[in-house]
């Protein structure tokens, strides 16, 4: 492979570009009809064995995860990151996309917010242990994203010594804080619906918190595109 290539940025913007496309590949609901409400249920339930459509979105989740993690690592091949922001955004990421595509191998079998059994046999322990593992791969995917785009976005806006500014520079901030608040209160949501006090909107934030990580890489990817990340 020419050396010319490996140190082109192009490629890497057109895997993180996908990667984000395909991420939201969950706004799909919208024509399916699924049968899951969208402000009450986690997105991952849209990819549960038992659903209908289940093997289409565990699909988009692998794919939307190797692509990001491909992005994530010809990145480091292009940029070798050096200051502690741009390694922890770029592991971050890579790390990001592999619990992301590890997260659609582990399907939860039912739909908890939504079925009373399903939930009745996750308290008794009479569920796949896809379950146990499924929380803990999106609980990564989830927090890899938070660190990632944080990171990123200010290593970008430190590494920019010229006036006109990368758009991750220019709105890589805004985006992270509405991440961050999105975050907070999809965390919220779920310790609600876990103590039996509703589910608080859990699938509006959890859909923003996904919708947001998609247009922060988005923009990343045209960041990247126009070689203006770091320059």
């Amino acid at each position: 492979m020419p050396i010319a290539f490996l140190r082109s940025t192009r490629p890497i913007a057109v895997l993180l570009a996908l990667g984000a496309a395909v991420y939201s590949a969950w706004v799909l609901e919208a024509v399916l009809g699924t049968g899951l409400d969208p402000l009450r249920t986690y997105v991952s339930e849209l990819a549960a064995a038992d659903q209908p459509f289940g093997g289409l979105f565990r699909s988009t989740d692998l794919a939307a995860g190797l692509l990001i993690l491909a992005g994530a690592v010809w990145a480091v091949v292009r940029y070798r990151p050096r200051g502690l922001w741009e390694v922890t955004g770029w592991a971050a990421l890579a790390v990001f996309g592999a619990a992301t595509a590890a997260d659609s191998r582990l399907p939860l079998s039912c739909a908890p917010t939504v079925d009373a059994a399903c939930v009745v046999r996750e308290t008794a322990g009479l569920v796949p242990a896809t379950h146990l593992a499924h929380t803990w791969s999106s609980s990564l995917a989830s927090t890899a994203a938070v660190i990632g785009i944080v990171a990123l976005t200010v290593a970008a806006r430190r590494g920019h010594h010229s006036r006109r500014r990368s758009l991750l520079a220019r709105t890589g901030p805004a985006i992270a804080a509405a991440e961050l608040v999105a975050t907070v209160w999809t965390l919220s949501s779920i310790a609600a619906f876990e103590a039996g006090n509703g589910t608080w909107f859990l699938g509006a934030g959890q859909r923003l918190q996904v919708l947001l990580a998609a247009i922060w890489l988005g923009v990343l990817a045209l960041s990247v595109a126009r070689e203006k990340l770091y320059e």
